[in-house]
């Protein structure tokens, strides 16, 4: 017998929830296999089994164990079925058989058909959740139902009650797409991550001064850069030019002009960061995961991208590690992917600034004393105040913005090209 116990998620976590078991109890389960998720208050891990055997589960999905302890047994003893034998038991069935046989094959099949009950969805009964639930543990189908029902005898109540309901109805209530009509609630625990994120984000409310502060960008230069040049960069670096590497990209010029922007605030110190490891907000199954870029301010725009790519695919397949999401001195968020037209995005601590971006709707501004109809975007950089002044904190918002409507600023540090060339 091995026994798998919980590893350590990461430094100074000392319980994980119990996510997901990949395998039921009694399966024969082989080396390497993936066998149960956990969630920790960082991310959800994945937990392969040591050796070929047979498992046996001890703890139930939810249950919150400790780091270490015990969660299930391998009995190695145990020899799971080879391909061959599957085969040679398929090859046994496609034998002919006995008239005998074939009675006691069909009397197995409807027994079968019966117990592997299904509700359709275009029921003919309005079934409730909680009742569609206990006709399938029960294995009782729709039609028996439906055959039970006629034994009862209908008088002049029910009738009453069919024509007032009649003349009540409304065509949403009878659309098949609506929903609701019962009063059932449900409960689900919360998960390790969720209760963490909850509890960091309430800290962040009652510990900093947080204030925000806005502006819009004119996406129509980097528009009009991804239009012309998207085809040819796919094709040279094997993935697509979106936005976030330019937010990117203008964000690590940015901090370079503004330091105080990419500091934080440990005891009475101020610690000032000579680098820019960027978290990228990502939504996935589990809750807010922001993988780092490390050393962002070194990556060309196709690197920024590739990367992205890479920590997104891992956070929403869960396949993400606590090394790729901790550290982080400034994070950017993407709301307008779910087409937020502004929001007040929350500090990510202990980073003392957050960069929301939106989504881009086209709007009629001034131009040269013109009104002109550009796709606009509404950005808007969270700060503590405690550390970050106003001056710098729109101050680097500002240069965000100009260096995205004119992205030639980014190979010079945020100046014009005459700036760079004259050195000033």
């Amino acid at each position: 017998m091995i026994d798998i116990k919980v590893p350590s998620p990461g430094e100074s976590i000392t319980e994980v929830q119990i996510a997901t078991w990949l395998v039921n109890d009694g399966d024969f389960v082989e080396k390497d296999q993936d066998i149960v998720e956990i969630d920790s208050d960082k991310a959800t891990l994945s937990i392969a089994s040591p050796e070929d055997g047979k498992i046996k589960i001890q703890a139930a999905e939810g249950d919150t164990v400790e780091v270490n302890s015990v969660i299930a047994s391998i009995d190695t003893s145990v020899q799971g079925s080879t391909p061959k034998k599957e085969e040679a038991k398929v090859e046994q069935v496609k034998k002919p058989v006995q008239k005998e046989e074939k009675k006691e094959i069909v009397a197995e099949t409807k027994i079968a058909e019966k117990e592997s009950v299904q509700i359709p969805e275009d029921s003919m009964l309005n079934i409730s959740p909680l009742a569609k639930k206990l006709m399938l543990e029960n294995n009782v189908s729709e039609a028996d139902f439906i055959q039970f029902l006629k034994g009862f005898r209908v008088g002049k109540k029910d009738v009453d009650f069919y024509l007032s309901e009649k003349g009540t109805q409304t065509s949403a209530t009878a659309s098949p797409t609506s929903w609701g009509g019962t009063r059932e609630t449900e409960r689900k625990k919360m998960s390790t991550l969720r209760l963490k994120l909850a509890e960091r984000l309430v800290s962040v409310k009652n510990e900093t001064a947080m204030l925000t502060t806005f502006n819009e960008v004119n996406m129509t230069p980097i528009m009009e850069i991804r239009k012309k040049y998207k085809e040819i960069f796919k094709e040279k670096h094997g993935v697509s030019l979106g936005f976030m590497s330019f937010f990117t990209k203008a964000v690590t010029e940015a901090l370079n002009i503004v330091p105080g922007v990419n500091a934080r605030i440990d005891g009475n110190e101020i610690v000032y960061h000579n680098y820019a490891d960027i978290g990228i907000a990502v939504s996935s199954p589990k809750g807010l995961m922001v993988p780092v870029l490390r050393n962002a301010e070194r990556m060309s725009l196709a690197e920024i991208e590739l990367n992205i790519k890479e920590l997104a695919t891992k956070a929403r397949n869960n396949k993400i590690t606590i090394d790729e999401m901790t550290g982080g001195t400034f994070t950017i968020t993407n709301g307008g992917v779910f087409g937020s037209m502004l929001s007040t995005p929350i500090l990510n601590p202990p980073q003392s600034a957050i960069l929301g971006m939106h989504n881009i709707v086209e709007r009629p501004i001034a131009l040269d004393g013109k009104v002109e109809i550009h796709p606009i975007m509404y950005v808007a950089l969270s700060y503590d105040h405690r550390i970050i002044d106003g001056r710098e904190s729109v101050t680097f918002l500002v240069n965000v913005k100009e260096m995205l409507e004119n992205p030639v600023k980014m190979l010079f540090a945020g100046k014009e090209p005459v700036e760079g060339l004259l050195n000033l």
